[in-house]
């Protein structure tokens, strides 16, 4: 997917459909796993769909839940899903920024070479 340091950097077209595809694939996790929070929320809690839509998004989003737990159920989804939504906001954050980094190292590498590697 990316280019090997021995090859010329990557064209400015290329690099923004890398960065596309990189998004794409970040918010197709992202929209996912707040689906699948709002499914939990909705049924461990039987919450409304706005209550369960918000509580998933502040857990998603790091802040924390805005109502209150009831069912043991519910907490326990509660606890599961707010440490899965800890490692998607780390991998999101690594999928999104590995192009920019690449392309960084790879500029790097490019300035290193020497004519007689």
């Amino acid at each position: 997917m990316f280019e090997h340091k021995s090859h010329p950097m990557a064209s400015v077209r290329t690099f923004a459909t890398r960065i596309s595809k990189h998004l794409a694939v970040t918010v197709v996790v992202i929209v996912g796993s707040w689906m699948a929070g709002i499914a939990g929320y909705k049924f461990f809690e039987d919450m409304s769909w706005i209550d369960a839509t918000l509580n998933a998004a502040m857990i998603l989003g790091g802040m924390g839940p805005v109502s209150e737990l009831h069912t043991v159920s519910g907490k326990l989804f509660a606890s599961f899903y707010a440490i899965y939504s800890g490692l998607v906001l780390i991998a999101t954050a690594g999928v999104v920024l590995a192009p920019f980094l690449h392309r960084v190292l790879h500029r790097i590498h490019l300035e290193d070479k020497t004519p007689a590697d």
